[in-house]
């Protein structure tokens, strides 16, 4: 049995953090992940579905399944090979690796901002080119897009539509040390609860003074 531990303890498949990491990206499931990892570990590439059959402990039929499956993919090609006269299938893993590589490699592109048009929608007509440098100011300046668009909706909703109404939101927000949209709510509620509070003690000296005239 301790024979049987050491070589156990042996064996190590061996798979890239790339693989790993991405191979979801890849449309690859995790029953085709293991048959992927059993063959980058073989040392023949020779197709043998019984042999993969038994090592891994699939059913025959599930093991055509996968690997046909990994073909559709563009992700395995079994080639024909002879050597000396002698005809087999090989699998290719190369399809595989050149996914992989273009996954790594491929960089999203930036999404164009669309912040002009917002303002142009939300005033209902062209920017002039000293608001288009203005909001330029703001963004040069560090304000996220995201505040700019909330103090743009914050002057709209209080039916004003100029950026010096909204420049004035935004430097009264960097004041307070607003910079996302759940500290501009933080903040609304803040103001509702003192507004609140205001408007119980106002009630309560009318109470006072009524009572006083009476």
């Amino acid at each position: 049995m301790s024979q049987v531990i050491e070589l156990l303890k042996s064996i190590n498949y061996q798979i890239s953090k790339e693989l790993l990491f991405n191979y979801k990206k890849l449309n690859i499931t995790d029953s085709e992940f293991i048959v992927i990892i059993y063959l980058i570990n073989q040392s023949s590439n020779i197709y043998n579905p019984k042999q993969i059959s038994n090592d891994l402990d699939i059913k025959i039929n599930n093991v055509l399944e996968l690997i046909n499956s990994l073909c559709e993919k563009n992700l395995l090609k079994i080639e024909i090979k002879n050597n000396n006269k002698v005809r087999s299938e090989v699998l290719n893993l190369d399809l595989l690796y050149e996914k992989l590589a273009l996954s790594l490699t491929q960089v999203e592109p930036e999404k164009e901002s669309n912040i002009y048009g917002i303002f142009e929608t939300e005033f209902g007509r062209t920017l002039s080119p000293m608001e288009f440098e203005i909001i330029n100011g703001w963004i040069d300046t560090g304000t996220s897009e995201e505040l700019i668009i909330l103090a743009l909706k914050e002057a709209t909703y209080n039916g004003v539509s100029n950026l010096r109404y909204i420049d004035k939101i935004i430097y009264e927000w960097g004041k307070k040390g607003i910079k996302t949209k759940e500290d501009v709510e933080k903040d609304r509620k803040q103001f509702k609860n003192i507004n609140k509070k205001s408007k119980e003690l106002n009630d309560y000296y009318d109470w006072l003074n009524d009572a006083r005239d009476n």
